[in-house]
């Protein structure tokens, strides 16, 4: 007897009549746990403050909550093709609305850390979730331009969070910028229970009588050593700018890591039935998709390291007028999503064509920030806009093209495919670019930790102009080095969509 699964539970084939809302009930969902990867930073005084928090603690309360988002993405996404995908995104907006709730009445640094360690749980199921069920509903014809308005989310999340945390603190005391999660995820929780249809992957049997049958055993171990492998990566990344690349505790996690997953690896290619199909890996489609999300979040994530550094140190900015000011990145991305631009070139460019045109962007921003942005924010400016430009063409395409060379049943280990391609292309961005700078600006500046400790041990005026040119110059060299590694990755991209799609087309006949 063999099993194949199917997908049961789903709403007609065709578009489905509410998809629209429920787009906009999911993107609301998905709002609320972007918000909270940036909300946090604005209020870091406030929490040193009135808990008595010290360095480390501040550290883990942010880090707590991307460490176990970041882990659990696969098995989140494996669950809710299992088990259901509404059922998941259920329980993410109640874990998360929960655990927003613990964290606002905390009252101690370690109750913080638990309390974002559960809204991390949550937020991954809803990061699964949502793309998936944005698959299902969403026929051919619209699906791009759905993953469009869905992507614009991560951009307004971006620009918005700490806007949002700022007002909030302002009025408020530092608990309301978690409790606000609450009302939101409520309304969230109703809308889903009301509008968003069940979908779930089963198994049939085959050419065997009889109804469908629930799906293959649970993967448990797969699940356990994607997410310790992931964790553990993800942490070095995190903890190397803070402890250096070459430490003992960053070398032991990221080697801990990178063994773990290669066990995962073998693991899920022995077994039946793998929560990851690592035969994916061999589809060309799947491999294009794949290097251009990482690309992209790397050249995304390096560069706005690299720029919030360049507007405060090398251009004079404070901490919120530097955040200001690399909002219109975000606001062109949701602008050009909002209208469609992406979705009505993919047709006349194709996928491959559309990811290499806006990698092309985002590369050439890039650069126009490294060459024009040094002597003021007019060159940044543009820069921001043509990168704004190429995300919102290169992304939707991408996470399209992910979605696109998985199987329907796996909607949701393709969403999570997805998003830890994001967090590891974010964090390797930080990572790379960031020991670029940082070993261009001690070739330069003998014996120098930082920028700031440079300039407090610096004799005089001239001195310091020379630290800080030294410095500036370190970034222009990470920022070009970044434009040519995101160039070459749309190039790489867009070379193997195309090869697979000559590969897939039908052959004449002879």
């Amino acid at each position: 007897m063999t099993a194949t699964t199917a997908e049961t539970d789903l709403a007609p084939a065709g578009r489905h009549p509410q998809r629209w809302l429920i787009l906009g009930v999911i993107c609301l969902a998905q709002l609320t746990v972007l918000l909270d990867n940036t909300v946090l930073s604005v209020a870091i005084p406030s929490l040193t403050r009135e808990l008595d928090a010290s360095t480390a603690d501040i550290q883990w309360m942010i880090n707590a909550y991307s460490l176990v988002q970041s882990g659990l993405l696969l098995t989140a996404g494996n669950a809710s093709d299992r088990y259901g995908r509404k059922k998941m995104l259920v329980a993410g907006l109640a874990l998360f609305g929960l655990g927003s709730l613990a964290a606002g009445l905390a009252q101690t640094p370690t109750g913080l850390i638990a309390a974002r360690a559960g809204m991390g749980v949550g937020g991954a199921l809803l990061m699964t979730t949502t793309l998936a069920v944005v698959v299902q509903i969403f026929d051919d014809t619209e699906r791009v331009k759905a993953i469009g308005l869905w992507s614009t989310v991560n951009s307004l999340g971006f620009a918005a969070g700490p806007l949002i945390g700022g007002v909030m603190l302002d009025h408020f005391w530092w608990g309301a910028i978690f409790l606000v999660n609450i009302p939101v995820a409520a309304i969230g929780l109703v809308a889903v229970l009301a509008l968003v249809p069940e979908s779930k992957a089963v198994f049939s049997r085959g050419t065997t009588p009889g109804p469908p049958v629930q799906g293959d055993r649970p993967d448990l171990l797969g699940a356990l050593l994607s997410t310790i492998g992931m964790t553990a990566v993800v942490y070095a990344i995190i903890s190397g700018p803070e402890h250096g690349w070459t430490s003992t505790q960053v070398l032991a996690s990221a080697a801990g890591g990178v063994l773990v997953l290669a066990v995962f690896v073998l693991w899920e290619l022995r077994i039946p039935y793998p929560m990851l199909d690592m035969h994916f890996f061999r589809n060309q489609r799947f491999i294009g998709a794949v290097a251009g999300a990482i690309l992209v979040a790397f050249g995304m994530g390096g560069s706005l390291f690299l720029l919030t550094q360049h507007l405060q140190f090398v251009l004079g900015y404070g901490p919120l007028d530097a955040g200001l000011r690399t909002a219109p990145l975000a606001l062109t991305v949701i602008a050009l999503n909002l209208t469609g631009v992406g979705a009505r070139l993919l047709p006349k460019l194709g996928t491959p064509g559309t990811i290499a045109t806006g990698m092309t962007l985002v590369a050439a921003g890039l650069a126009a920030i490294a060459v024009l942005g040094g002597d003021g924010y007019g060159g940044m400016l543009l820069g921001l806009v043509v990168m704004g430009a190429g995300v919102a063409l290169s992304m939707p395409a991408m996470a399209n093209a992910i979605m696109s060379a998985i199987p329907p049943e796996k909607a949701g280990v393709g969403a999570g495919v997805n998003g830890t391609l994001a967090e590891f292309g974010n964090g390797l961005g930080v990572a790379v670019l960031g020991a670029v700078l940082n070993s261009r600006f001690a070739a330069t500046v003998a014996g120098a930790a930082s920028l700031p400790a440079a300039l407090a041990a610096a004799d005089g005026p001239a001195e310091r102009g020379r630290i800080s040119d030294a410095f500036a110059s370190g970034l222009q060299t990470s920022q070009l080095v970044g434009a040519v590694a995101v160039l070459a990755g749309g190039l790489l991209a867009a070379m193997l969509l195309r090869r697979a799609g000559r590969e897939d087309s039908p052959r004449p006949a002879a």
